[in-house]
């Protein structure tokens, strides 16, 4: 039990994924992506602090990989995010009114479904794109869009795009900053601290719910 608890714990640290896991570092990234939009659950991943560190670590994922080139792990990556879109937006069009009525719980909270939901209304479809760079949002987005039975092929082309400007921009970035700061490495842990103030700072800017305001979310 403990073994878990501490795998948990660790798993908030992108730097010891790739650090302890090795060949199989690719994999837990990819499993990560998936879950964070594939499943409500999965709000609370490090998604883009852990794209950020895989591109910083990108040289030894393409080693351990077949040597392939950087981008076509950026590809992997954004084929299991897209992949991951499209699984909660089955489980929105499946489910996504019993959603609304479930009692929150450790891994479920409906407040983050509703700021979803006013996310969708406001931004419409290119909110799936938006979505992909904040935290929360990235889960519930494609749920949203299920739930309101948004036209499949359109739901695709946003997710499509999304899914690619948000691997190929932060894992990039991470890529290629490693290589002009060497010494990146060493201060990681306040990079993705940064990471996660500069992702989740729009959404207390911008998304606020009044507790008296009663909205009909259906």
């Amino acid at each position: 039990m403990s073994d878990i608890w501490d795998f948990f714990q660790h798993l908030f640290n992108p730097r010891w994924i790739f650090l302890y896991f090795g060949n199989t570092a690719l994999f837990i990234l990819l499993a990560i992506v998936f879950a964070e939009t594939g499943f409500f659950i999965g709000f609370f991943l490090p998604g883009d602090s852990l794209l950020f560190t895989a591109g910083i670590f990108g040289e030894d994922l393409c080693k351990n990989f077949y040597n392939v080139p950087f981008v076509v792990i950026i590809l992997i990556v954004a084929v299991m995010a897209i992949l991951g879109n499209m699984q909660g937006y089955w489980l929105g069009y499946k489910s996504g009114k019993l959603l609304y009525e479930k009692r929150d719980s450790f891994f479920f909270k409906k407040k983050h479904l509703i700021l979803a939901k006013l996310f969708y209304n406001k931004y419409k479809t290119t909110a799936l794109i938006m979505s992909r760079f904040l935290p929360m949002f990235r889960t519930f987005a494609p749920i949203v869009a299920g739930a309101i039975r948004i036209d499949f092929k359109k739901f695709m082309i946003y997710n499509i795009i999304g899914a690619l400007a948000w691997t190929f921009s932060i894992m990039l970035a991470g890529h290629y900053l490693d290589k002009s700061f060497p010494e990146l490495k060493n201060h990681l842990e306040w990079i993705i601290l940064l990471i996660v103030l500069i992702t989740t700072l729009p959404i207390f800017l911008k998304m606020k719910i009044s507790k008296s305001k009663k909205l009909n979310f259906l």
